[in-house]
């Protein structure tokens, strides 16, 4: 099994998937757990002086101006996370959990936080055991971070409400821990706080949806050139000169994989034959500017990604040393700050919702244009057998624009709203929880709309006769094929197959296919 070492400055991306989706194993470095003892050291020295510290000795949020005593400050940790466990709603997917509660991890392991090694211990036996706390779809405002998400995780870890066994079963989570031989924890001083102040919960779905939109791209970019084939259109938009005087590097690449995918077709280059076009619709001539956009959207979002990564989000913070009043034994201090606030990654997330609206707007436009006896040079009405007896892919593409008219709403950006909370104390929030569910609905839909237009495009493909396509083409309809997405012929249940394509590109086989041929794509 893949173990994720946890230190002091951050995890990767791969590790969250690695976690998130591959259960793989935590271990915590000596690194790390020497950084939590020292950082604790700092808040039980503030703890023991009469000064009122935030999150150590006082309240939280609107009622921070309170100084608890020392013996109700256990029971001051406890409550936050009892108080702030009101999340409602549909479970959320057992992989956002798991990637919310190793973000947690990550940033409590940075020393920042001055959560004991012991608690950050029990955090990784969680993950290592399969439990996952059940989490609510809402409850975020994405300022102060992902608070009720992280207070659902909290409460798990005190052995407290619900969670989902290894076996899939929901379950009261002291009998899950129990049953591992993991003992609950006794939040002390700040450590309640400290579980639930971070972005991690947008951040962790930020991470996939990156992973899932890389091959989606590539995808879209293998239909594009598919469709592009079965319309008897152009290749030389594609060449490399042509994007090189116009230097965007997502532009570029989609261009790139086009052209490989189409190398050694007879299918290109017949738009001058019996009705003559000068150049391809923009669906399909421009379709490497649109992708392409959709890339460099992504760079910019897998940056943010990478700093966010990098962070220690918490609020209040360990620092060492300073001028600070809230002097620990050893120089160091706790100071508030705004790190928690989603912004950075809310901004992205809807930046991405975006892009992936496009993306399946320009695809649904060629399906539609496979499907018009008068636009497709020479294809029958709707792909169908017997147009006429046979509807064909009507209302395939009806699904698909369906979708397409649901991503446009999905598009519409969350981090555009703030609502106020807690009595005016967090007055403008980035709703970046909200951003990052919607993206993935967007990226879900996408993928059923890359689906549409493969299944169009390669019985459109294999309807023009006489001609071959290109090797990459050939071999991504034989694997269709062989996943079970059925070819032309009188209409039938199609539901089925639709669902097989869905199951195609979503399993990431429709780029494997391709890159057996021409190699890796960009």
């Amino acid at each position: 099994m893949h173990t994720v070492v946890v230190g002091t400055s951050g995890v990767s991306a791969s590790d969250v998937l690695a976690v998130a989706r591959g259960a793989a194993r935590i271990e915590l470095s000596e690194e790390a757990v020497a950084a939590l003892a020292a950082a604790r050291e700092i808040v039980d020295a503030l703890a023991a002086k009469p000064d009122p510290v935030y999150g150590v000795s006082t309240g939280f949020g609107a009622l921070a101006t309170r100084h608890i005593s020392p013996e109700l400050r256990a029971q001051l940790q406890r409550n936050i996370v009892r108080s702030h466990a009101a999340g409602m709603g549909p479970r959320v997917e057992r992989e956002v959990v798991r990637a919310l509660m190793f973000l947690r991890l990550k940033t409590v392991c940075s020393g920042h936080t001055g959560v004991r090694p012991e608690v950050a211990q029990t955090m990784a036996d969680v993950l290592n055991a399969g439990i996952t706390p059940v989490v609510h779809e809402y409850g975020s405002l994405g300022c102060s971070g992902d608070l009720a998400p992280l207070s659902h995780c909290a409460l798990t870890l005190m052995g407290e409400g619900d969670a989902e066994g290894p076996d899939g079963v929901v379950r009261p989570a002291g009998e899950l821990l129990a049953e591992h031989g993991i003992q609950p924890v006794e939040l002390r001083e700040k450590e309640g706080l400290a579980l639930l102040n971070g972005t991690d919960g947008m951040l962790g779905m930020l991470v996939m949806a990156l992973a899932d939109l890389d091959t989606l791209y590539k995808s879209a970019d293998i239909t594009a050139a598919l469709s592009l084939e079965a319309l008897l259109g152009t290749d030389k938009v594609l060449a490399p000169e042509l994007h090189a005087i116009r230097p965007h590097p997502g532009q570029g690449a989609a261009a790139a994989n086009m052209l490989a995918v189409l190398q050694g077709s007879q299918l290109t280059g017949h738009h001058q034959d019996d009705a003559p076009r000068v150049q391809d619709a923009y669906s399909v001539r421009c379709a490497p500017q649109v992708a392409g956009a959709g890339r460099d959207t992504m760079a910019h979002a897998r940056l943010v990604a990478e700093r966010e990564l990098a962070s220690a989000i918490d609020n209040p913070v360990v620092l060492p040393g300073g001028t600070s009043q809230a002097f620990g034994s050893g120089g160091g201090r706790v100071e508030s700050n705004g790190n928690f606030h989603g912004a950075p990654v809310a901004y992205v997330l809807d930046f991405l919702a975006i892009a992936a609206a496009d993306l399946g707007s320009i695809a649904e436009r060629r399906t539609d244009r496979l499907l018009d006896k008068n636009r497709s040079h020479g294809l029958p009405p709707f792909l169908a057998d017997d147009a006429g007896v046979d509807s064909g892919l009507m209302i395939a593409q009806y699904t698909q624009a369906a979708l397409v008219s649901e991503m446009k709403r999905l598009a519409v950006p969350a981090s555009a709203d703030s609502i106020p909370s807690s009595a005016m104390q967090e007055d403008h929030v980035s709703m970046g929880w909200s951003a990052a569910r919607k993206l993935r609905t967007a990226v879900d839909n996408l993928t059923r709309i890359i689906a549409v237009e493969l299944y169009a495009a390669t019985r459109a493909i294999e309807l023009r006769e006489g001609l071959s396509p290109a090797p990459a083409s050939r071999a991504v309809i034989e694997a269709a094929r062989a996943a079970g997405v059925q070819g032309p012929g009188p209409d039938r249940f199609l539901a089925p197959d639709l669902a097989a394509a869905d199951a195609f590109v979503r399993g990431g086989h429709l780029v494997e296919a391709v890159e057996k041929v021409t190699g890796p794509l960009r």
